[in-house]
């Protein structure tokens, strides 16, 4: 195959083009492998007549791939594209759906206010971080059991929400793309050069997400008051605020609000899906990476097993399953590089299995170390009544406090929406504390399975940060907390996380570049790669270290 790596804008285009019609189309008559087809790669120019080409079945995937990559989040996503673009046949495999078929209602995600089967990974109800409002349950719904968007995963002492899906977190998170403070990225991970993180590769993603700010316009408008509600509130208690930039596209959010177009943004659509402005992987990464005509994407497939053979190829373990959950087909396939995208809780229970199982038994005492929850923290404050939040709000946060370089209460605390559809007189923080505590991920051999371990004295570090923070605010507005929103009867969150964190260490348990110690041509591109507490969102960085580290790996492996 002729490597194909071309970065200029009309090549990225037509590949993306030719990518979005595959997802399209494998969804439309419910394929589970999604490639070019031989025609569409001939006439695109991707190959010559007299090129073989690997046969394999309509929905089927080959038996061995010079690289396989587990997991289509962020470091998934872009190290499929770079691979592709250098002409290495990759085969990306996803435990969730592919969402990029309408349903009967003509979308093909659900809204927050009226969720269904698409919004949880095979749940009977839905767990929304919020459980009620004002202590009437208005939130969660009983659903139908689907392959849903989101999962939330209960573990030992705090529960973890992650994508299950084509596009892992992009699909089901705020859009929040923040860069974080230099001199933290460069005390949490010394050996990576931030010139080129900051000079290069956070530019680099930037560009490729549509990475943009709100413009005054919109945020002057009744869908951002609770934000600038919260801008003064924290300002009168002395606080700074910053602008978190979000994928999500303002100019179509402006169309939203001038009724051109329909409500997406401002329509309740965030964490189980967005059906219009936001820039999530399956709309630019993975179309592009499908589209150099290179990268396999199989889909509702899990991987159960890795071993590694006397000559050094790594052979894999596979079960798909349908909407109903049930295994249709186990098989295998091999590789001779494998690179690791599953997420933090994913990537550390595959390789754990394997250390403890015997199965790859060289991995180091690191796998499952360093884990943490990003300080995350939801609170609820009242406010007066001239005060008001108003009852539309646009679903993506475009504000935060800025107090992470206070020593006594560090935090990045970002003006959340409430999108209840009436009046609240509540401002709603995700609070990103400067948590130094770090959990561990440990495998069980009895339930095959990986726990998260985390202490309730851990979680009490952030919250005595976070409420330092807020008890100014109420403080100096004459305010109180809020009740009646989470299921604990208090002003806050039982212990989540968005932001899972660690359990495979750059440069513990891998090398500087995400190459997994104790064996070769085995790599990490995901955020078990990242301390614990990176201060604000992660998946900038997560996506920024995935480009640092592929080019690398590209320039020095291949």
């Amino acid at each position: 195959m002729t490597k194909q790596k071309n970065n200029d804008a009309h090549t990225f285009s037509r590949r993306r083009f030719l990518g979005v019609s595959a997802l399209t189309s494998a969804s439309a008559i419910g394929l589970t492998t999604i490639s070019l087809s031989a025609t569409q790669k001939a006439q695109a120019g991707w190959f010559s007549p007299t090129e073989l080409v690997q046969p394999q079945a309509p929905d089927g995937i080959a038996s061995h791939y010079p690289a396989i990559i587990i997991g289509s989040g962020y470091g998934g996503a872009v190290s499929a594209l770079r691979l592709g673009e250098e002409g290495v046949q990759t085969l990306v495999i996803e435990m969730g759906m592919n969402w990029n078929q309408a349903a009967s209602d003509g979308k093909t995600f659900c809204t927050m206010t009226k969720p269904d089967g698409r919004s949880f990974w095979f749940k009977d109800r839905t767990e929304a971080p919020l459980d009620t409002i004002f202590g009437i349950d208005l939130v969660n719904r009983n659903i139908d059991r689907y392959p849903g968007v989101l999962d939330r995963m209960q573990h030992d002492g705090i529960d973890v929400f992650l994508g299950r899906c084509v596009g892992g977190g992009s699909i089901v998170n705020g859009g929040m793309a923040v860069t974080p403070k230099r001199d933290y990225f460069e005390e949490i991970l010394p050996n990576v050069s931030s010139d080129d993180m900051y000079d290069t590769y956070y530019p680099r993603v930037r560009d490729m997400l549509n990475v943009n700010e709100v413009p005054e316009d919109i945020y002057a408008s009744k869908y951002y008051r609770f934000s600038r509600v919260g801008e003064k509130t924290a300002e009168k208690a002395g606080f700074k605020t910053a602008s978190v930039p979000n994928v999500y596209d303002f100019n179509y959010m402006r169309q939203e609000i001038s009724g051109d177009v329909e409500k997406s943004g401002l329509g309740n659509e965030v964490i189980y899906g967005n059906n219009a402005g936001k820039q999530s992987l399956d709309r630019n990464y993975i179309p592009a990476a499908i589209g150099t005509g290179n990268v396999t994407l199989r889909c509702m497939t899990k991987v159960t097993r890795i071993q590694q053979d006397s000559n050094g190829i790594y052979h894999l373990s596979l079960e798909t399953i349908n909407v109903s959950g049930e295994v249709i087909e186990t098989l295998s396939v091999s590789c001779e590089k494998l690179l690791l995208g599953a997420g933090s809780i994913g990537t550390s229970e595959l390789l754990l299995r394997a250390r403890e199982t015997g199965d790859l038994p060289n991995l180091s005492e690191e796998i499952g170390q360093g884990w943490g929850n990003n300080g995350n923290l939801m609170l609820a404050r009242k406010n007066k009544f001239w005060d008001y939040t108003g009852g539309q709000q646009s679903g993506f946060p475009v504000r935060g406090i800025d107090n992470w370089d206070d020593p006594e209460f560090p935090a990045f605390a970002e003006l959340a929406p409430l999108p209840a559809g009436i009046e609240t007189y509540t401002s709603l923080y995700l609070a990103i504390t400067k948590n130094p505590e770090r959990g561990h991920i440990q495998y069980d051999v009895a339930t095959d399975s990986a726990t998260v371990v985390w202490r309730a004295d851990q979680e009490k570090v952030g919250l005595d940060i976070a409420e330092g923070l807020f008890d100014k605010i109420n403080a100096a507005t004459r305010t109180d907390y809020r009740t009646g929103l989470f299921s604990n009867g208090t002003h806050h969150s039982d212990p989540f996380t968005y932001h899972p964190l660690g359990g495979c260490l750059l440069n513990k348990a891998t090398d500087n570049y995400g190459r997994v110690n104790g064996y070769q041509n085995l790599y990490v591109v995901d955020g078990s790669l990242l301390p614990g507490n990176l201060g604000v969102n992660p998946f900038l960085t997560i996506t920024a270290m995935a480009e640092r580290n592929i080019e690398h790996i590209i320039a020095n492996d291949l």
